[in-house]
């Protein structure tokens, strides 16, 4: 058996549960990341290429995650960036509905809350009827003027995972469009557009994809692609924008490609040498085997946890959370006291909603859960 522990720097001071935070470099990003320094200590040595190489190869990486093809794949910043791309090109009319789910990562309100006054649409927040949502609460909210749903794949606080399928195929039948943020669970879950059948999909870098902060993606579906409008582009995804010694002279035609929605400074060598390096260890490694290994230790956590102080803060059913679990104290607002005392005994986590966040990776083990559980017991 591979010791995936190897990968990484060790961590000789805590047993960090936080990948679903911020995840930290594999040894080969942190390398990568090392090579661009230098290059930009003697500029001289930047290879023109890797200009436009860098980012194809991790737009190749990406696409190969999620099932799609290459010129498929915007680098972003962050998830941010993906749905701001939807908010600025969909088409809006006053009235139209988008629903987001109450509890959801503040990221989707920052996005749609202010198109009611931009646009004259209507945000609806869907509350779940139950302890979690579920994919019943969009479906009956759902109307003829529904326009879009924007939602996590796996949910931040809760660790929910929603049956996109069923919520696509229902606001498909009113000529709506899914939005799926992937951020806590991209790389840590397999998963491909096709099978979720979204028509939108952004991802945060800096947690399961194990890349530096500042990195992301945005794909779009080719049939919801030609629905968005034109609008201002980098100027690195115009055609011939790799010939550098003819760019005055050269054509502005726009690329057709996804190069059109990129974040400005897409060759960020700092970001995207690490992204590319720590992809390729996530293929290298393999998505299943990521997500079996959490899933093993989720289970063994769950299957010991002491039942007389904590509680699960998430779905039981394994199929029905993401890569990571939510524990929650059974004292009233015990969980920021739950959460320091493990943060004393040097054990990483979240907290989120009064819940513990723990997410573990392949940097984990049983021993890890064995710590995690005699802190949570005494």
């Amino acid at each position: 058996m591979i010791d995936w522990r190897k990968e990484w720097f060790e961590i000789e001071d805590a047993v960090y549960l936080n990948a679903a935070g911020q995840a930290p470099l594999p040894r080969v990003a942190v390398r990568a990341a090392q090579q661009t320094l230098e290059w930009k200590k003697f500029p001289h040595h930047i290879p023109e290429s890797e200009y436009f190489e860098l980012p194809g190869r991790v737009r190749g990486l990406l696409a190969k995650l999620i099932g799609v093809q290459p010129d498929e794949i915007a680098l972003t910043t962050g998830a941010s960036g993906g749905m701001q791309v939807v908010a600025n090109r969909i088409e809006l009319r006053a009235g139209d509905e988008i629903l987001i789910a109450r509890g959801e990562f503040p990221a989707h309100f920052a996005t749609w809350l202010p198109m009611q006054s931009a646009a004259g649409v209507i945000a609806k927040v869907v509350s779940a009827r139950g302890r979690f949502l579920v994919a019943d609460d969009f479906l009956e909210q759902i109307t003829p003027r529904t326009r879009l749903i924007s939602t996590s794949l796996v949910r931040f606080n809760d660790a929910v995972r929603i049956d996109a399928r069923r919520v696509a195929d229902a606001v498909h039948s009113v000529g709506g469009f899914l939005l799926l943020d992937v951020s806590q669970c991209a790389g840590a879950m397999p998963m491909t557009a096709e099978a979720l059948g979204c028509d939108f999909l952004v991802a945060a870098g800096y947690k399961w994809l194990l890349s530096p902060y500042g990195t992301g993606f945005f794909w779009a579906s080719r049939s919801a692609s030609e629905k968005l409008r034109e609008g201002p582009v980098y100027w690195q995804s115009l055609e011939d924008a790799g010939k550098f010694h003819a760019l005055a002279s050269s054509g502005h035609g726009r690329s057709k490609s996804a190069m059109r929605w990129d974040s400005p400074e897409t060759a960020n060598f700092f970001n995207l040498a690490a992204m590319e390096a720590s992809l390729d260890f996530i293929h290298r490694a393999g998505v299943e085997t990521v997500w079996q290994h959490n899933r093993a230790l989720i289970e063994e956590m769950i299957r010991r946890l002491p039942l007389d102080r904590c509680v699960l803060g998430c779905p039981a059913e394994a199929d029905a959370r993401g890569p990571f679990v939510c524990v929650q104290s059974r004292k009233a607002d015990g969980g920021p006291a739950l959460c320091e005392k493990l943060q004393e005994a040097k054990i990483i986590i979240s907290l989120r909603d009064e819940a513990l966040r723990i997410s573990p990776h392949l940097y984990n083990s049983e021993r890890d859960i064995d710590r995690l559980l005699t802190v949570l017991t005494v």
